[in-house]
């Protein structure tokens, strides 16, 4: 039995998407409404009436710029909560798989993409909080899988993608960040990978594949070139313009660099991972 938390997400509504297809599990699906994984009491009193297998944490707080003046509650989500998944999993010898960012790294000089293996240097409250909510997980579970990703979108919830949709409704030119280079993940894709994993670590239930894996879809690009791709997919005339970081300030710092190597959890997994603007057609025809 598979507990998914956070299930009201964006990778969350994707794996209640899925699940039909991995007809051999049952689901148990909690958001916000239904678990409050800030309780430990909740969480050990769920754990005690079900026979988790695996436990998929989804949630998390997200809100980059609002975790600035909302310290308390990004760290609940994002640490504390993370620190009562962990114990409870451990104590019922379920495996954690938890979802995490590439904010963790954020460094300005480097000139690769980020292996998993290489430092980090949270900035601001999220990254900070992220970055905990691994440590805790780790230290408590050693078989905890960690799965950074990077820019998430979906025909779900709230995102850049449909951001770039709604604003096109309404002006005829928009400013774009165009120095801050990353990957954008399908959150359809991080859920199938996901599920993938939960299959292999059934298969191979002696084999420890706990640790930190980078994910997100093939290839690189920037946020303005993000939203030029878009509105050429859905065929939109709309003046973009590319501007630079420090024409839009916001309350958290991002990362100017976010490419991520992959080759862990391609080998690991025996995964191919989708080029994101395929897997970026893929979701406009949904939406």
């Amino acid at each position: 039995m598979i507990l998914v938390t956070g299930a009201n997400g964006q990778v969350g509504q994707e794996l209640q998407f899925l699940a039909e297809q991995y007809s051999q599990y049952e689901f148990l699906f909690a958001d916000r409404n239904t678990l409050d994984i800030g309780d430990n009491i909740a969480i050990s009193k769920l754990f005690a009436s079900h026979n988790f297998d695996f436990c998929i944490n989804c949630a998390a707080y997200t809100a980059v710029d609002s975790a600035e003046t909302a310290a308390v509650i990004a760290e609940t989500i994002n640490k504390d909560a993370v620190e009562n998944l962990a114990k409870a999993c451990k104590s019922h010898q379920t495996k954690l798989i938890h979802i995490s960012t590439d904010y963790v790294y954020h460094s300005e000089i480097i000139n690769r993409p980020y292996q998993e293996t290489d430092g980090t240097n949270p900035q601001g409250v999220y990254a900070k909080t992220k970055l905990e909510g691994e440590l805790i997980a780790l230290k408590i579970l050693e078989n905890t899988i960690i799965v950074r990703t990077s820019w998430v979108y979906s025909s779900f919830g709230n995102n850049f993608v449909k951001t770039m949709l709604r604003l096109s409704e309404k002006l005829d030119s928009l400013k774009v960040i165009y120095d801050q280079v990353g990957t954008p993940t399908y959150a359809r894709d991080l859920a199938k990978v996901i599920l993938d994993i939960v299959s292999k670590i059934d298969k191979d239930s002696m084999t420890n594949y706990g640790g930190i894996y980078n994910y997100s879809n093939e290839g690189v690009t920037s946020w303005y070139d993000f939203a030029k791709t878009i509105f050429k997919l859905k065929k939109k005339s709309i003046k973009l313009s590319p501007i630079e970081t420090k024409d839009y300030p916001t309350a958290a710092k991002r990362p100017h660099f976010s490419l991520m190597n992959k080759a862990k959890i391609k080998l690991t997994f025996d995964l191919e991972i989708p080029h994101w603007e395929e897997s970026l057609e893929n979701c406009l025809e949904i939406l």
